[in-house]
Parts: C-alpha cells; structure tokens; sequence
C-alpha cells in the first residue's frame, strides 16, 4: 500500500504571504518524522478578525489567537477510514506577525512554528499539563531545528 498524505495550505487574506512557501516542505519533513501516513488536513491562513469570529463561535473566547486546531479526531462521532482526517488549523497572519516581532524572529519562523503547533494538536498533543507542554514543545522544536528552521 502506498503512502498518501494529502494537505492544502489555503490563504484567505487578500495578500500574498511568501513566508508560506516554506510550509509544504516543512510539512512533508514533519509528516515523515512523525512517521505518519495516509493523513489529510488543511492550513488556512486567516486574519486577526477571521479567527476571533472562530474563537468566538467554537471556543467562547471574545478575542484572537494565533492558532485554532480543530481536530476531527476528537468528535466522538467521526468515523475511522483507512485515510485519517485529520482536521483544519487556522493561523492569524497578523496574530504570526505580531509575535515575530515580539519574540525577535522572522514571520517564516512563527508561520512554521504555528504550523506545527496546531498539527501536534491535531494528533492529540497538548500543553494543559506541565509534562504535556514539554512533551509536545519538545517535539516541535525538533522538528523545526532538524528541518533548519531556527529561532534566530
């Protein structure tokens, strides 16, 4: 059987975001570290007030973030197939802008950074616990340092 992973990365801005151009390849390194296979899910770029509607509607949160997964996997009433979907990430385009700035790395870096962060999400990581948090920032700090992607 062979191995299918499948993914859209889908900007709903009205710009264009050349930062973006880094996520395929990342993705398929994450995919294969991860050992994944036979996977689906989307990345949609959003802005600020995009995801706050989100947070708003599907979390009770009155205010942005910088990244929402939503796993499919977590719905009691999904049904397995051979092909695990896995769900959509949203990442704020403004919100990724904003913390570059703050934590003093470039826009390619947090894009990939919260590109990452929501796939750990969509397979069942979290960070609600302290051993949790290590575990899943561990894991995607590794994934980004082996693909060259640095904080600096």
């Amino acid at each position: 059987m062979s191995i299918l992973n499948s993914y859209e990365i889908i900007n709903n801005t009205k710009e264009d975001i050349e930062e973006l151009k880094v996520l395929e390849g990342l993705l398929e390194f994450a995919l294969s570290y991860l050992k994944l296979e036979n996977v689906l899910f989307n990345i949609i770029i959003v802005d600020n007030e995009e995801i706050h509607k989100l947070n708003k509607e599907y979390r009770g949160i009155d205010r942005e973030t910088d990244v929402i997964s939503f796993a499919l996997e977590d719905d009691d009433t999904f049904v397995k197939m051979d092909m695990r979907i896995l769900g959509d990430i949203y990442i704020s385009i403004d919100r990724a802008r904003e913390q570059a700035q703050e934590y003093g790395h470039s826009l390619k870096r947090e894009i990939c950074f919260l590109a990452i962060h929501g796939l750990l999400h969509l397979l069942g990581y979290d960070h609600m616990k302290k051993e949790d948090e290590e575990e899943m920032f561990a894991l995607q700090e590794r994934i980004l340092k082996e693909y060259g992607i640095e904080r600096a």
